[in-house]
């Protein structure tokens, strides 16, 4: 998995984008998001890889340490 539900919730909150603002900026449906961050679902493989290239583009780095925490943070 490349990207964690929590981490796309601290993404957004990151950016104060909404999950509908995500899901026009990703070119996915709110509810993909929606059911994704609710942990309803996984992600099909290009949808996942939409929102950590979104993310990406927008400057968020999603971090993943090597004790399994998850973070995100702004580039340097």
């Amino acid at each position: 998995m490349l990207i964690f539900p929590e981490q796309c919730r601290a993404a957004r909150g990151l950016l104060n984008w909404s999950q509908e603002n995500l899901a026009l900026a990703a070119g996915v449906s709110r509810s993909t998001i929606k059911d994704f961050e609710a942990q309803r679902h996984c992600l099909q493989r290009s949808s996942e890889k939409l929102l950590v290239e979104t993310f990406d583009s927008a400057g968020v780095e999603l971090l993943i340490e090597g004790s399994g925490r998850l973070g995100v943070r702004f580039k340097r």
